[in-house]
């Protein structure tokens, strides 16, 4: 009777699970998530949770609305408390399903999607120990789900981003590694290519492995072709995404393709000025008009560049602190001054050196400023 009843439970589970309404509409809602229509989005998880109330997939991909909010704005931090809050409503929601059912996998695996990206802004911030403490805790969940349901693609997410980090974060923060001892060990080969399970085979997780994997070529592998694969994936499915697009046209420097990044950071631009959804922030606006400014310049086209550099300067001003400057500033105003230097505009060129001796010291910014002002004074 008992093996009856739990073949009824779990045939019954995998029907719901399997809905076709259900999965479509989910699947709806995170393309407008990831098309940047969180409007939409909205409408589409609020009524999955009208609809199916018992299911915690509508409020884990409400947060992720805010979650992709403080994505396209990351040093706004005025959506970090309404996304923990969020993220707290679905590990609630998922401690009351699994209190009446210890192996319900949807809960299971959404509280522990809950905590991990409540790891993965803490992470954000740098707030390492809790954001490792979040993975720590999260793991053992989702091994749970994935024991229960071992073709579950979706799960290889989580697992992925854990085994991956859990190796190499320590490496680049030497003041972690002593705390890894607590911590299951890493393996970031094992993660990567359960990340690449998910990006192909996963259901609701595919675009995120998808993101996970661009970012992690790019950043810690060092492989920018790689990267671009799946940069060039994402930006065909969600082509008005800023941050994918943006991440595109990075990994298009990295590679040494500046016509392509031109393209892309010009694309970046108009869109801005078209006021589509997500592009008119300054940390975009710097970043595409840096780098078509800089492929200006390194063309020859030095009237044009300045306007590009100019445009840098303004909007990293509305978000870099004095003495803080970005990297992106700094340059832009050395290359003004190289074109000022180039064109003999001298006053202006040493004017322009000197600021940024008062600026912060980016790369090899003041050593560049101090021997252009020899030259340009006649020092020896």
């Amino acid at each position: 009777m008992k093996k009856i009843l739990l073949f009824i439970f779990l045939y019954s589970f995998s029907i719901f699970a399997q809905n076709p309404d259900f999965d479509s509409r989910v699947n709806d809602g995170i393309k407008q998530i990831y098309n940047i229509k969180f409007a939409e989005a909205e409408t589409t998880f609020r009524s999955v949770i009208a609809d199916y109330p018992q299911h915690p997939a509508g409020r884990f991909f409400l947060a992720m609305i805010d979650w992709w909010k403080i994505l396209l704005d990351p040093d706004n931090e005025s959506y970090d408390e309404i996304f923990f809050q969020k993220l707290e409503d679905v590990i609630y929601q998922c401690d009351q399903l699994l209190d009446k059912n210890p192996k319900n996998i949807d809960a299971l695996f959404f509280k522990g999607g809950s905590i991990g990206f409540r790891g993965r802004l803490r992470a954000f911030r740098e707030s390492w120990l809790k954001a490792a403490d979040d993975g720590r805790e999260a793991l053992p969940i989702v091994e749970e789900a994935a024991a229960l349901d071992p073709n579950n693609m979706d799960v290889q997410l989580g697992f992925g981003i854990y085994n991956y980090y859990a190796e190499v974060i320590p490496n680049e923060n030497p003041l972690i590694k002593p705390l890894m001892i607590f911590f299951p060990a890493g393996d970031k080969e094992k993660g990567i290519e359960q990340l690449k399970n998910t990006a192909f085979d996963g259901k609701f997780a595919k675009y995120e492995a998808r993101y996970f994997l661009m970012t992690i070529y790019y950043r810690y592998e060092n492989n920018a072709i790689i990267a671009d694969d799946y940069a060039k994936l994402l930006c065909d499915d969600f082509p008005d995404n800023p941050v994918f697009e943006k991440w595109r046209g990075r990994v298009a420097v990295r590679r040494g393709d500046y016509f392509l990044a031109d393209s892309v950071f010009r694309n970046v631009l108009l869109k801005a000025d078209k006021n589509y959804f997500g592009y008119s922030r300054p940390n975009s606006l710097r970043e595409a008009a840096y780098y078509v400014g800089n492929n200006l310049k390194n063309y020859g086209q030095l009237d044009s560049a300045k306007i590009y550099l100019e445009r840098c300067i303004f909007e990293s001003k509305k978000i870099d602190e004095e003495g803080e400057e970005s990297g992106f500033q700094v340059n832009a105003v050395l290359f003004l001054a190289q074109i000022a230097e180039t064109q003999n505009r001298k006053n202006e060129a040493i004017k322009l050196y000197e600021e940024i001796l008062e600026m912060n010291d980016y790369g090899r910014s003041h050593l560049t400023a101090e021997n252009s002002l020899k030259n340009l004074r006649g020092e020896k």
